[in-house]
Formats: C-alpha cells, sequence, structure tokens
C-alpha cells in the first residue's frame, strides 16, 4: 500500500489506526513497549504532538498503558471494548490541534479586549481569578474557572457569538483524549503556572494595551501546549539499523522494517 499525502484534519487517528494494526499482527506484543514517541514521529514524518495524540487515544481505548519513566506499552484489549477509535465525524479533535486553535483566535480576541475593556469586566476577570487561587480547588472546578475566564474576556467585546465560539473551542478539552493526556501533566504547580499567565492578561487588559494583551494571551496558550509536550521519560532512542528516507511505502511496512 503506497503512503499517501495525508489531508484530515485527524492525524493522530490515521497514527492511531496504523499503530493499531502493527499490535494486531504481533509486530508489537502484549507487554512489549513501543519505540519511543520522537522515533515514531521520526518513522512517520509527523510531528510528535500528533503521535502523542495517537498513543493517547489508544491508551483510552485500551490497547497501551503509558508508564511515565519508563514507555508505552502493549496491554490486553479489556474484553467488549471496541476495537476502533470513531469514526471520523465522531471522534473528537486532537489536543494539540485544539490548543493551537485556541492560541490564534484568543490572541486576536485579547488584541481586541486590550482597547474595549471597561471597569467592570476587569472586575470580572479580579473576581474569577481570586476563586482560582482558593485552596483545595478539585481540577473539575479550576477547569470550570479556566473556562469562565477565557469566555469572560471575549465577552468584553459584547459579541455574542464570539463568547460562545471561545467556549465552544474551550469546551474541546472537555473529553476523554484531552482529559487523559491532562491527567498526566495537570498539577498544582501546572495550575499555579496557569494563573500567573492569566494574570498577566489581566494586568494588560487593564491597561489597555492591546498588544500586550495579545501578547500574554499566545504565550500563555504556547505554554499550555509545552506543559502537554513534556517527555513521558520513555528513555533513549532505539538504535536500529536500516536506511532512512527513501521511498514512498506504506507507513505500516516503514514500522514493521524497523521494528
Amino acid at each position: 500500500m503506497p503512503l499517501e499525502a495525508v489531508e484530515s484534519p485527524r492525524l493522530y487517528r490515521q497514527i492511531a489506526d496504523q499503530l493499531r494494526h502493527l499490535i494486531d499482527r504481533r509486530e508489537y506484543p502484549v507487554g512489549g513497549r513501543l519505540p519511543p514517541e520522537r522515533e515514531l514521529a521520526e518513522k512517520l514524518g509527523v510531528s510528535r504532538p500528533s503521535v502523542r495524540e495517537a498513543l493517547i487515544a489508544l491508551e483510552v481505548e485500551g490497547r497501551v498503558r503509558i508508564r511515565m519513566g519508563s514507555g508505552v506499552y502493549v496491554v490486553d484489549r479489556p474484553a467488549g471494548q471496541p476495537t476502533l477509535l470513531p469514526v471520523a465525524d465522531e471522534a473528537p479533535e486532537g489536543p494539540f490541534e485544539v490548543l493551537k486553535a485556541r492560541e490564534l483566535v484568543e490572541s486576536a480576541v485579547c488584541a481586541e479586549a486590550g482597547s474595549s475593556a471597561r471597569p467592570d469586566d476587569v472586575a470580572t476577570l479580579d473576581d474569577i481569578l481570586a476563586r482560582m487561587e482558593l485552596p483545595g480547588l478539585s481540577s473539575d472546578e479550576l477547569v470550570a474557572l479556566d473556562r469562565s475566564f477565557h469566555v469572560a474576556i471575549a465577552s468584553t467585546l459584547g459579541n455574542a457569538v464570539l463568547a460562545r465560539f471561545v467556549g465552544m473551542l474551550f469546551d474541546q478539552r472537555i473529553n476523554p483524549y484531552f482529559r487523559q493526556l491532562a491527567s498526566y501533566f495537570e498539577n498544582a504547580e501546572s495550575w499555579r503556572e496557569a494563573v500567573a499567565e492569566h494574570h498577566e492578561i489581566r494586568d494588560a487588559i487593564a491597561a489597555g494595551q492591546s498588544d500586550g494583551a495579545q501578547a500574554a494571551m499566545r504565550r500563555h496558550l504556547q505554554r499550555s501546549q509545552e506543559r502537554f509536550s513534556q517527555s513521558f521519560g520513555e528513555g533513549p532512542l532505539h538504535a536500529r539499523p536500516g536506511r532512512r528516507g527513501g521511498g514512498r511505502e506504506s507507513v505500516v511496512t516503514r514500522l514493521a522494517r524497523k521494528n
């Protein structure tokens, strides 16, 4: 099967499908470890975030288990578990695609908020930030307040469509794949960093700094992507013989040949 150009917006599904095929063929047996994320990305010719989204999807499906500091291991599929990921129309967007979309949209929204926010808008942001800093909040409570903060910024523009759109983009993270990814990297420290970044956004908006607000939001969402991109701790690349590059052969063939 020749390798064709990938145009699907859900690239991670195609990667997950091909990895699952190799698992089903016992190229990666139960109990065995998959190649590190970086090696898979190089072999497939895709980005590491796309590989990470595929691995998270396979873990949610029950085909692999991610062990922080060790790697990604093939496990027995639980009885009754679906063999395939949802069809294209039902599968959620990949977490990194969502974060990138939010970066582009919300940084532009913040630029407008920097020139249109009123004192009562800033007071709303202050109230949300104060609640985010309360001790003992659960992850779900923090996520809800995080959503409120971002939607409140969009609401300063007085455009209900934009406010609703920002909320809908945020809600893309409330799906099994994003939750699973967050379970590895969200903790008290990451939330402290996020709240500090929220304060930078709030300060730029309160000061009427459009450029500063735009830059602060972009920086915040880029750092969010970086936090979710931390290593699983899979160890060094496997040194394996074999040519690199070459013809446009099947991805399955490329992986199997190098496994």
